[in-house]
């Protein structure tokens, strides 16, 4: 199991591109200079690793700190990584897709709607396929042009969820918790699964699909996905897949983003107490851009302890979830209050990219582009223009394709009918700004 340092222990001040250490001050042993370490005192460090870390993961300390001083070989991947990794390599979520397809990602299988049961939640159901009837209205999208992902089978979702996980969505009341529509737990769960999770799983393998051809052809959007309220063992707030966790997951073994070290241990000495180095310098660089209007609670608790993933998240406090211990894990947190307006929220948003760019140096970028921000949205409150989100995208794909990132989009929450025409609208000015190439080329890879 491995390891990485905790993001309680760094923060941003507005004015600082660097996250800033609260631990003391570290000497390091020349044989761990390679290394990275992040430590606090022996006894509360030890304290926060019994509740955060697996049993595993504590016998893999243990062994390592008994080690440190001497030359004992570094303990081998654990199982369960050598699992999801072998879980990764045979799935068929990635496959090879045409020049002549645009990465735009959709299936008419994403759309929910069953017995009207659909319009009981606030969620526009139906958002997806209208974006692309959209795009095919205003010429810029031929309906032979997108691609139709796989659905995401239980071994591939595995990945991430437990097998407990999936087994509660065997339960309709389960179902209907996390999809906030309390009539669905008086549904037979096969339909349950047909008509409502079976359309989830079809967009989590679009999610998982996009990070592959935009590592192949610089963007990908998935028009659908974003599920940012689902960790590997909860769903919630119409989200019962964590399809960003499994992306992410998907990437680290398939793309060559990173590669997994082993636990490398050495003694680091810390005012009065020796500590633990764990992971090499040599780690992975993603970043998530989460625009949603509500806190991306699911792949903050995923990612909460893996300093590979920096998040940037940008949501507004006074709405839900209310998850206090995974704003804890969030890199660079931007809170926007109800009723902030367009010119205040674009502002903010140039400041947070100017930081993240300066902190951070991704290989892929995960953009969580939820309309619900817009003006008037139900949920969102926040007072945003259609051209504000125009803007707002623009700024995160130019962010991402003047450094050369592949960027992945996401269209995630939006709760009124005139989102699926803002989102339409922006991917049209992402083409003009020749920010993306809809003419259906393969492009340059990244």
């Amino acid at each position: 199991v491995s390891v990485f340092p905790t993001r309680s222990e760094s923060y941003l001040l507005p004015s600082q591109t660097r996250p800033i250490r609260t631990s003391p001050r570290i000497r390091i042993c020349p044989a761990a200079r390679s290394s990275i370490v992040i430590a606090s005192t022996l006894t509360r460090r030890s304290q926060f690793l019994h509740h955060r870390y697996t049993r595993r993961s504590v016998s893999l300390l243990s062994h390592a700190m008994s080690s440190a001083s001497s030359s004992s070989p570094a303990p081998s991947l654990s199982d369960v990584e050598s699992l999801r990794r072998s879980r990764i390599l045979s799935s068929k979520l990635y496959f090879d897709v045409p020049p002549s397809k645009v990465p735009l990602i959709y299936s008419s299988s994403y759309d929910i709607a069953f017995l009207g049961m659909e319009n009981l939640h606030p969620f526009d159901s139906s958002k997806w396929g209208r974006v692309c009837r959209f795009l095919i209205l205003d010429g810029v999208l031929e309906n032979n042009r997108i691609v139709e992902p796989l659905e995401a089978t239980e071994n591939d979702l595995l990945v991430v969820h437990s097998e407990s996980y999936l087994n509660s969505l065997k339960s309709s009341l389960n179902v209907s918790i996390i999809v906030e529509i309390p009539p669905v737990a008086l549904l037979p769960n096969c339909l349950v699964q047909k008509k409502i999770l079976y359309p989830f799983r079809k967009q989590v393998g679009g999610t998982i699909l996009a990070a592959k051809l935009a590592k192949e052809r610089g963007w990908a959007i998935n028009v659908g996905g974003g599920f940012h309220h689902c960790c590997a063992q909860k769903g919630g707030g119409f989200c019962a897949y964590a399809d960003i966790s499994l992306c992410i997951h998907y990437s680290f073994t398939r793309l060559n983003i990173s590669s997994q070290t082993a636990i490398k241990g050495q003694a680091i000495q810390l005012e009065e107490h020796y500590f633990l180095v764990l992971i090499n310098a040599n780690h992975l660089r993603v970043m998530i851009i989460d625009l949603d209007a509500h806190q991306g609670n699911g792949h903050e608790q995923d990612f909460s302890n893996d300093r590979r993933v920096y998040i940037l998240d940008m949501y507004n406090p006074g709405i839900y979830p209310f998850d206090y211990e995974a704003r804890r894990f969030i890199d660079q947190k931007v809170e926007v209050v109800s009723g902030t307006t367009t010119d205040d929220y674009l502002a903010k948003l140039d400041e947070a990219l100017l930081v993240a760019g300066r902190t951070f140096d991704p290989e892929l970028v995960v953009y969580n582009a939820g309309t619900d921000v817009l003006d008037g949205d139900p949920l969102g409150r926040l007072k945003i223009s259609p051209e504000g989100v125009t803007s707002r995208d623009e700024k995160v794909f130019r962010f991402a394709r003047e450094r050369n990132i592949p960027v992945v989009m996401l269209t995630s929450g939006g709760y009124m009918k005139s989102s699926a025409r803002v989102i339409a609208d922006s991917i049209v000015n992402l083409s003009k700004k020749c920010l993306i190439d809809m003419g259906g080329s393969s492009g340059a890879s990244v």
